[in-house]
C-alpha cells in the first residue's frame, strides 16, 4: 500500500512539473561562451547543455551567437527577434561581458559599449553612419524592461570566467566589472519583486574549475583562455543550475535535482551572493 501511494505521489509530482513547464520557453541570450558551436575549433557553448539540467517539458531556446556583445545583440535585432516570439510566463537569460570592453571609438568590430553604467552615450562613426553607442547597463536595462512588459521574467548572469590557471598552477581569478554591472542591472530593474534575478554564474563556474585543478583547466580551455571544451561547457551548464537552485528565481523549480544532489566535490556549494564582486 505504501509503495502504491509513493508511486501515485511521484506520478502527481510529474504531472505538476509538466504543467508548470507546459508551453514555457527558456530563452538564452549571450555570446560564444553560451552559443551553439562555441567559438568553433572544437569548442562549445554551455547553453547547449543546460537542457539536461532542466525539466524536459521546458523548451530551451539557445539564441546566443558568437562574437556578440550587449551592443551588437541589440543593434542586430537579436533581442527583438526573441521579443517577437515571447509568450507570457517565459524566462529570458541574458549573459554578456566578454566582447563588451574596450574603446568604442577604436573598435573595428563595432561591438564595444560606451564606458559607464548610466545614461552615457558615445556617438561613433561606422560604415553605416553615426551610431549612438550606449552603456552595457543601458542595453541590458532596455531589453529587460521590454521582456518584462511582454510578460516574461528575466535572469541576468555574470559572464563565464576565463581560465583561472592561464598563468600557472595557482588559481588566479577575480570577477570582472561585468559581474558587478550584471548584478546592478538586476537590482536597478527592481530585482525579484519585479521578476528580475541575478545568478553569479562566474562565481559558480570558477568554483568548479578551482575544484578540478590546473590540469583539468588547461585541457578544457582548448583554444584560448575563454572558450570551452564540450566537457567544460557541460560543467558550466551544471554550475549555472547550481547557481539557479541556490538563488531566489522561481525558475529553480525547473532544475531536475535538489540542491543537495547538485552540490559536491566538483561543483562545490552555494555561494554567498555578491560577496566578492568588485564594487
Amino acid at each position: 500500500m505504501i509503495a502504491k501511494r509513493a508511486l501515485a505521489l511521484l506520478g502527481l509530482l510529474g504531472t505538476v512539473s509538466a504543467g508548470f513547464c507546459k508551453n514555457r520557453t527558456f530563452w538564452l541570450c549571450g555570446d560564444s561562451t553560451m552559443a551553439p558551436g562555441g567559438g568553433h575549433n572544437h569548442t562549445e557553448g554551455w547553453g547547449q547543455y543546460l537542457q539536461y539540467s532542466l525539466d524536459p517539458h521546458l523548451r530551451v531556446n539557445n539564441s546566443a551567437y558568437a562574437g556578440r556583445s550587449a551592443r551588437t545583440f541589440t543593434r542586430e535585432g537579436r533581442f527583438q527577434a526573441i521579443m517577437d516570439k515571447i509568450t507570457p510566463g517565459d524566462w529570458v537569460l541574458i549573459q554578456f561581458g566578454h566582447n563588451d570592453p574596450g574603446d568604442p571609438f577604436n573598435d573595428p568590430k563595432n561591438r564595444t559599449d560606451c564606458p559607464g553604467m548610466g545614461s552615457e552615450t558615445c556617438p561613433v562613426q561606422t560604415d553605416d553612419g553615426v551610431e549612438v553607442v550606449q552603456t552595457f547597463v543601458t542595453y541590458l536595462q532596455n531589453a529587460t524592461a521590454e521582456f518584462l512588459r511582454l510578460g516574461a521574467r528575466v535572469i541576468i548572469a555574470s559572464p563565464t570566467p576565463n581560465n583561472p590557471y592561464e598563468f600557472g598552477p595557482t588559481f588566479n581569478w577575480t570577477p570582472t566589472i561585468y559581474s558587478w554591472y550584471s548584478w546592478y542591472v538586476a537590482s536597478s530593474m527592481g530585482g525579484p519583486a519585479a521578476g528580475v534575478y541575478y545568478v553569479d554564474h562566474a562565481g559558480y563556474a570558477a568554483q568548479a574549475v578551482h575544484n578540478l585543478g590546473p590540469e583539468s583547466a588547461d585541457a578544457n580551455y582548448p583554444m584560448d583562455h575563454t572558450h570551452l571544451s564540450p566537457a567544460y561547457a557541460d560543467l558550466f551548464a551544471r554550475a549555472f543550475a547550481l547557481g539557479l537552485k541556490c538563488g531566489t528565481a522561481p525558475a529553480q523549480q525547473y532544475v531536475v535535482n535538489a540542491t543537495s544532489r547538485i552540490e559536491g566535490d566538483v561543483l562545490g556549494t552555494c555561494l554567498p551572493v555578491n560577496a566578492t564582486l568588485p564594487i
